[in-house]
């Protein structure tokens, strides 16, 4: 082919004017679209419970979110799956957390005949015997597991009876709850229905058993706390990534090689991050693994230029540095190509075939490795070219100064 006609050299350096703007806008457009409308965060981060379910029957999303907000749930968050196998499969998420609220803890503890509650000790042997007075009372973050014990064998029946006596609360279904964990410290375990539980239990009296599934088929939830804490981490976890790699090839190199890909490296983390947000998908644990699995490829592709690069510089001392740059880019440039598509045709298969979380994951790789390749040529390799200018301008300054006081 012309194109890949060996010793042919291109003149990328004289298409910067075009290049470096374009660069410059998209990482102003993505950190303007950080702040406006700002990121979608998945459960992962925000916080919240996310439930998956499979409807028997044809619905719509309009219709589950107003069910949803009428059975008591706060901003809804409705999407349909597209799933060849169900097509009335949704993604259900709300922010609610826990199952239970400090007030109905704290109404819990009394019926449970708790003895550090004052008003759960000072009840008569009659509302609350020996077996029935728990010694202590632990709840699971989520709400819906109690963790008792007692000093005695503890009667289950009552226990039981203790608990769906209070309103708002719910056991969840099952032959085995209220369950004796441990015999020798008296240890028992209640489970409450989960929001999950909930949502399913409400949904089907708005919507009716033949359309909402006894189960979902999958509950997750991640406290406000902790999705704080993950997004921090997720946050940190790329920033010790750019810096590990800019001593990398600080070490590996020199210094006027290290700042061109930081500066390409985060061109194509915000790149990525800014498509997310335009098109409303959702930042998850999974978006922040395919960024730096992009940060790893950018890299890697820049690598490659600056090897050439270094080995031309000792071959072609007559050239200049924007014509090194030019015949090593282009010289790499088949390799480049290759490289790229052989990774993208599976990265494709996936997306167009992938659901859900694939999807997103492998649109995010789909922009990293365009956003990559076009970096490693266009923003990392003119970005050097202009530090070794101004570090020979700084440098042939120096002598000029210096060579007055060296005559003298």
């Amino acid at each position: 082919m012309e194109f890949f006609k060996p010793g042919r050299v291109f003149d990328f350096m004289g298409q910067r004017a075009f290049w470096i703007p374009l660069s410059f806008i998209l990482v102003i457009g993505s950190i303007i679209l950080s702040f406006y409308p700002g990121p979608n965060y998945g459960t992962d981060f925000k916080g919240g419970t996310e439930v998956e379910i499979a409807f028997k029957q044809s619905i719509d999303a309009a219709k589950v979110r107003k069910a949803i907000e009428e059975a008591g749930f706060q901003t809804p968050d409705v999407v349909q799956v597209v799933d060849p196998n169900n097509p009335y499969h949704f993604l259900i998420r709300v922010q609610d957390v826990s199952a239970i609220t400090d007030e109905e803890k704290g109404t819990l503890k009394r019926a449970l005949c708790y003895v550090d509650d004052p008003q759960a000790a000072a009840a008569s042997p009659e509302t609350c015997p020996p077996a029935a007075r728990a010694t202590e009372v632990k709840f699971s973050a989520g709400g819906d597991k109690i963790s008792t014990r007692y000093d005695v064998d503890p009667d289950l029946a009552r226990i039981r009876d203790q608990v769906k006596a209070i309103a708002g609360v719910s056991l969840r279904a099952s032959a085995n709850n209220p369950m004796l964990l441990n015999p020798r410290d008296h240890r028992v375990e209640i489970q409450l229905q989960s929001k999950g539980d909930q949502l399913i239990e409400r949904l089907q009296k708005k919507l009716g058993e033949d359309v909402v599934p006894d189960r979902a088929l999958r509950v997750e939830w991640v406290g406000p706390k902790a999705g704080k804490q993950l997004r921090d981490s997720a946050r940190n976890a790329v920033g010790i990534a750019i810096v590990f790699i800019m001593l990398y090839l600080a070490l590996r190199f020199d210094l006027r090689f290290a700042p061109g890909v930081i500066i390409a490296c985060v061109h194509d983390a915000m790149v990525v991050i800014g498509v997310f947000i335009l098109l409303r998908k959702e930042v998850t644990l999974s978006t922040i693994a395919a960024v730096l699995t992009v940060l790893g490829y950018s890299m890697n592709d820049t690598v490659v230029v600056y090897d050439r690069i270094r080995e031309n510089l000792g071959k072609h001392r007559g050239k200049t540095f924007a014509q090194i740059i030019n015949l090593s880019v282009s010289e790499t440039l088949s390799r480049t190509i290759l490289t790229s598509g052989a990774v993208m045709l599976p990265v494709l298969a996936f997306f167009v075939y992938g659901t859900g979380v694939i999807k997103d994951f492998m649109l995010a790789l789909v922009v990293g490795i365009v956003a990559g390749t076009y970096s490693s040529i266009y923003v990392a390799a003119p970005l050097t070219e202009w530090i070794d200018t101004k570090m020979t301008k700084r440098a042939d300054l120096k002598k000029r100064l210096n060579a007055p006081a060296r005559a003298t």
